[in-house]
């Protein structure tokens, strides 16, 4: 059964309205994939649109927006309104990260990093619930393990996924009257371009994705598309009775003491 956009309606999240946000590479394009196969109306946004336009060509729509900027998520709000008449799903993705221990972390670094990762988060989640008080949906923001604990050389992106959980509960708490849902997914280490970037930049790569590997119980990084199956599973019917929750999708690398 489909509905006058095509979209086949009997699926998991048929007809529902979803954006993601920094969908140019990595976790968010498989989040954009996974919830179009779901049968998700997808808009992604990025600023790098070169990316952005290739996940989504033939699954959905794209927009380029800043999430830093509040008007660009206001008007990326308004349009995905305007243009599908509802939104539904809010995946809030979009992250930066800077590799420096605290005692080198600039002001400017420090803003950077705030500005996406915490203003980012606050928008999106002010700007859906608005979007969703009159008919209720469901807000996912992407923490990460690194919101409970540390990695002394990410001190700046530690602080800033801890106030990802802090909006989610806060959200939750607020507006679970308009029947809005809001939680947080902490993955651990995932083959991202990020992390390959890091791998990349010793002398032995794979090597040093070994190591990264080695550290979890399971022994590998997570592929994006086990952090998406996540993600459409909060966004689903699934999970209706979850809010203000954390889903650790880490392979068990929270639970290990030491190895």
């Amino acid at each position: 059964m489909t509905d006058r956009y095509g979209t086949n309606t009997s699926s998991r999240l048929g007809g529902r309205v979803a954006v993601v946000t920094g969908v140019a590479s990595g976790i968010g394009r498989a989040i954009a994939l996974e919830l179009a196969a779901e049968g998700a109306r997808v808009v992604g946004c990025d600023i790098d649109d070169a990316g952005g336009e290739v996940t989504m060509r033939d699954i959905g729509l794209y927009r380029h927006a800043d999430v830093s900027r509040e008007a660009e998520v206001e008007a990326l709000v308004a349009a995905t309104m305007e243009d599908l008449g509802s939104l539904d799903i809010y995946v809030n993705n979009a992250a930066v990260q800077i590799e420096k221990e605290l005692v080198e972390t600039t002001e400017a670094d420090l803003d950077r990093i705030i500005a996406t990762n915490v203003k980012g988060v606050f928008f999106g989640c002010k700007h859906a619930v608005r979007a969703m008080t009159a008919t209720g949906g469901v807000i996912v923001n992407l923490a990460s393990v690194l919101s409970f604990v540390a990695d002394g050389l990410l001190a700046a992106y530690c602080a800033t996924k801890g106030a990802v959980l802090g909006i989610t509960r806060a959200t939750a708490v607020q507006y679970g009257q308009y029947g809005i849902r809001c939680n947080a997914i902490c993955p651990g280490d995932v083959d991202t371009p990020l992390l390959r970037a890091y791998v990349d930049a010793g002398d032995d790569p794979e090597g040093r994705l070994r190591e990264v590997a080695s550290k979890s119980p399971l022994g590998r990084v997570a592929d994006p598309k086990e952090i998406a199956r996540s993600v459409v599973y909060l966004s689903s019917d699934d999970s209706s009775f979850m809010s203000g929750q954390t889903l650790v999708v880490d392979g068990g690398l929270m639970a290990l003491l030491y190895r």
